[in-house]
């Protein structure tokens, strides 16, 4: 019976209109990934209108593979001109663009791409062996234990920012501090709006991004007096090249991060970016070499890639099990399933197994045609760097100016990405970084929700974030976590020591 319905879903996908349909998607995730200020749930959003005129199938091989290249692809311009093209590819934009001016691109982008395939294969043989086991175990995740994940993830701060951690931790309040603006939760009274009707909705991720990366990249070198060499362009060769030797020595790096990513991406709410930033911070945190995080190290881009893509998998465990969305993403493709009959949820395995078996193979086939595609994605964005920067420059803030104004039509984001700008000029010129501001934005919103659901759930009673199995288990390993360097070095001073 299994042979025949696994028969049945590879005819449907080796249909060469399917593959065609794959490849296009993979083409357009790649270009929408790749363009600061449009992120992979805007490429998913733009396909569903053209799904409306095509088969099941062809319909969800659609957003997979669009989603899959899309988050790749935002690794692209992370590493050659720090600006990541999607919020998952920020937590490491820093380390690869300090490979990038080290001479180091092919690594950089060579492991983003290898490891993105890796974690993606990694997050697909965990949806297709453990979906309904796995869905069941997240669907006992409360607001409590969001709220633990959450701190969890907030936590990175101390170790994705600079040398020092009272400057991280400044940072990250800042962070916070600007996820506050907009309707406070629950009453919906404005907060830190100024009277600014676009305001009422916070302050939106993406013109915050760019801004903060890329208006203040061009703002240092228009302001240089000695402006960047331009970098060596001839030294982007074979990206494949000592990614065997990589792997190697990080594979347990590259089996944690797609580990965690995928257990991150099947918690409904999470998703890539959570768990990019989270695995990068575990990654310098257990590293044996943390110092040199920041100036150009792989080890974390090759733990936070494999968990970016194996996330996206994950979160289609809930999505399909229980129609639960993991993410925005699997949000809209939900949306899609319904519109083609293949309603989620328990008994789509039943009434629909050849086309989730044709879901999987999708999965595979997406990352596995990852590779030659960027390959060809790098090969051409290499380009960019043989372009004057005077001239490149002016170019990447009109790209940024006009996606920040297409986000939503209005003139508003185009004044957040050149305020963001400025501040973070200024914030890096004082030895303030940015990524954990943007941390805080990323999971403010999600941290006051989750306390204030479970204050009103206990009735003010603090003590139940701690007596739920999950969220006590939670609990333990962040605390762990933020103080094992303590824990290390109080173990060695109890340790009985050799006569």
């Amino acid at each position: 019976m299994t042979a025949t319905i696994l028969s049945q879903a590879l005819a449907l996908v080796f249909d060469p209109y399917v593959l065609w349909v794959i490849l296009a998607s993979a083409l357009f995730g790649l270009f929408v990934g790749a363009v600061p200020g449009l992120t992979a749930t805007m490429a998913t959003a733009l396909l569903v209108p053209i799904t409306f005129f095509i088969p099941p199938v062809p319909a969800v091989a659609a957003i997979v593979s669009c989603t899959a290249m899309a988050i790749f692809a935002g690794d692209i311009p992370g590493a050659l001109l720090r600006i990541p093209g999607t919020p998952a590819s920020a937590a490491y934009t820093d380390e690869a663009y300090a490979m990038t001016r080290k001479g180091q691109a092919e690594i950089a982008l060579g492991a983003g791409l290898v490891f993105s395939v890796i974690g993606g294969l990694f997050g697909t043989a965990v949806l297709i062996v453990a979906a309904p086991t796995l869905a069941e175990i997240a669907l006992k995740f409360s607001s409590f234990e969001y709220f633990w994940l959450v701190v969890l993830g907030l936590s990175s701060a101390v170790f994705i920012g600079s040398a020092s951690k009272l400057k991280a931790m400044t940072s990250l309040m800042i962070g916070l501090l600007v996820a506050c603006v907009g309707l406070d939760n629950p009453g919906a009274h404005p907060r830190f709006t100024f009277g600014n009707a676009e305001l009422t909705g916070g302050v939106s991720l993406i013109p915050m991004m760019v801004g903060m990366f890329a208006v203040s990249e061009i703002l240092r070198y228009a302001t240089s007096l000695h402006p960047p060499v331009q970098f060596a362009v001839q030294k982007i060769g074979n990206v494949f090249r000592g990614m065997w030797h990589l792997t190697r020595r990080y594979k347990w790096q590259i089996l944690r991060g797609s580990a965690v990513g995928t257990a991150i991406g099947i918690q409904p709410g999470a998703g890539a970016d959570i768990a990019s930033w989270i695995t990068y911070a575990m990654s310098k945190r257990f590293s044996k070499e943390p110092e040199k995080f920041g100036t150009g190290h792989v080890e974390g881009i090759i733990e936070s890639g494999a968990a970016n893509n194996s996330a996206l998998a994950g979160a289609w465990v809930p999505a399909l099990v229980f129609g639960i969305p993991g993410d925005s993403i699997t949000a809209i493709a939900i949306g899609v399933l319904y519109l083609k009959n293949m309603n989620p949820g328990p008994t789509i395995f039943i009434n629909n197994p050849q086309n989730i078996y044709a879901i999987f193979i999708v999965f595979i086939l997406a990352n596995l045609i990852m590779l030659p595609l960027g390959w060809l994605a790098i090969k051409t964005a290499k380009n960019l760097l043989r372009v004057p920067q005077r001239f490149l420059m002016p170019v990447i803030l009109l790209f940024c100016v006009v996606g920040a104004f297409a986000i939503n039509n209005t003139l508003f984001g185009v004044v957040l990405i050149l305020a963001f700008g400025v501040f973070a000029f200024v914030m890096e010129g004082n030895g303030f970084p940015t990524a954990p501001a943007i941390l805080g934005v990323v999971l403010g919103g999600m941290l006051e929700e989750n306390f204030v659901t479970s204050m009103i759930k206990a009735d003010g009673d603090p003590s139940a974030f701690v007596t739920r199995p999950i969220a006590g288990g939670l609990a333990v390993a962040t605390f762990v976590i933020l103080f094992w360097p303590h824990l290390l070095a109080l173990a060695r001073r109890l340790a009985p020591r050799p006569p």
